[in-house]
């Protein structure tokens, strides 16, 4: 895409304000990590694998401006702040991870070495990922190649990742091999992500679309108009339960009954082989206002409780198959899955 999710240049980080599309086009531009970690945590910029690049980024950034003689003390705080910020997306603690592990190797070479590799290994989390979203569009393709209709929900495209995409790279890349097709886009509610990201991606790549509340899917799968359904995911449990955005167990109930194939697509930064299961990952909850009000406008009568899990988590007996920038991993999940990941 012409547009960019997150870059870095001369020394910043600058991000699209996923907030204001589709209407507006506004890049802001981050000098402090601190800022970098409220972004994230605003949803400036989200998807899962977007929030690792983005922390990977913020580490570099604060090393860079952090003093000398309390660089250490620093270094801990700044991985602290950001890995606050998002529960749920894995890719989030990977990538701290990966700074961490940097910073320790090269701590003894002293203080220009290590901000120097910190920002070395940012750039190159963020080259990674564009590669493997494009590894994970290639080994999609051959999954549906004779799907005419196909649902998605949520944004797991560019604006979700450094660039390309995971679910919507799959779909990317069915173009590309000169597939037709079209897409069912779940608004998502209730930060709007299908209907405010996925559609405005879908147009930028002339993908023929159809908006649809998320109250829909039982319909359009009961008629026979979705032949497949693939989404992104924010984490994936060892024994293959997948949690991504609000409303995906949902959809993946719906095409179980339907006997539709559902797939998950996400680059192996999003496998979390320590959590043993969906019940042990994190869910974060959101400000209610995200669902009592819409733009700012109140949708519902003043003090309402509102009740805001971000994401649900899908049983991996209700996923056919989940596409990586390795391959497809097919059940039983729990046996391949660790051996996926480290191979």
């Amino acid at each position: 895409m012409a547009v960019k999710t997150i870059e870095w240049k001369n020394d910043r980080v600058i991000m699209l304000d996923q907030r204001l599309l589709p209407h507006r086009e506004i890049y802001r531009s981050y000098r402090d990590y601190n800022q970098v970690a409220e972004a994230i945590r605003s949803m400036v910029i989200r998807g899962a694998p977007a929030i690792g690049v983005a922390a990977a980024m913020g580490v570099a950034l604060g090393a860079l401006h952090a003093p000398d003689r309390s660089f250490d003390r620093e270094f801990e705080r700044m991985v602290a702040v950001l890995g606050k910020t998002r529960p749920t997306a894995v890719n989030l603690f990977w990538a701290l991870e990966r700074m961490r592990v940097v910073y320790a190797s090269q701590r003894s070479k002293g203080l220009a070495t290590v901000r120097r590799g910190l920002k070395a290994a940012a750039l190159e989390i963020f080259k990674e990922d564009i590669a493997a979203n494009k590894m994970i569009g290639r080994y999609g393709v051959p999954l549906l190649r004779d799907a005419k209709r196909i649902m998605t929900h949520c944004n797991a495209g560019a604006l979700a990742t450094a660039g390309y995409g995971t679910a919507l790279g799959v779909l990317r890349a069915l173009k590309e091999a000169g597939r037709q097709f079209e897409v069912y886009v779940n608004e998502t509610r209730p930060f709007l992500q299908g209907a405010r990201l996925t559609a405005w991606e879908l147009k930028q790549e002339k993908i023929p679309a159809t908006l649809v509340t998320d109250n829909m899917v039982g319909y359009l799968m009961q008629q026979g108009r979705i032949d497949a359904v693939v989404v992104g995911c924010d984490r994936v449990a060892a024994n293959g339960d997948v949690a991504n955005k609000i409303g995906t167990y949902t959809v993946a109930v719906l095409a179980k009954r339907h006997a539709i194939p559902f797939y998950v697509a996400g680059p192996t930064s999003s496998i979390d082989i320590d959590c043993p299961a969906g019940k042990d990952i994190p869910i974060e909850q959101r400000d209610g206002k995200e669902v009592s009000h819409i733009f700012g406008k109140a949708l519902a009568p003043k003090g309402m409780k509102v009740f805001n899990p971000a994401f649900d988590v899908t049983d991996h007996e209700l996923v056919t198959a989940i596409i990586t920038e390795r391959g497809v991993i097919n059940p039983p999940y729990r046996q391949k899955i660790r051996s996926h990941v480290s191979h």
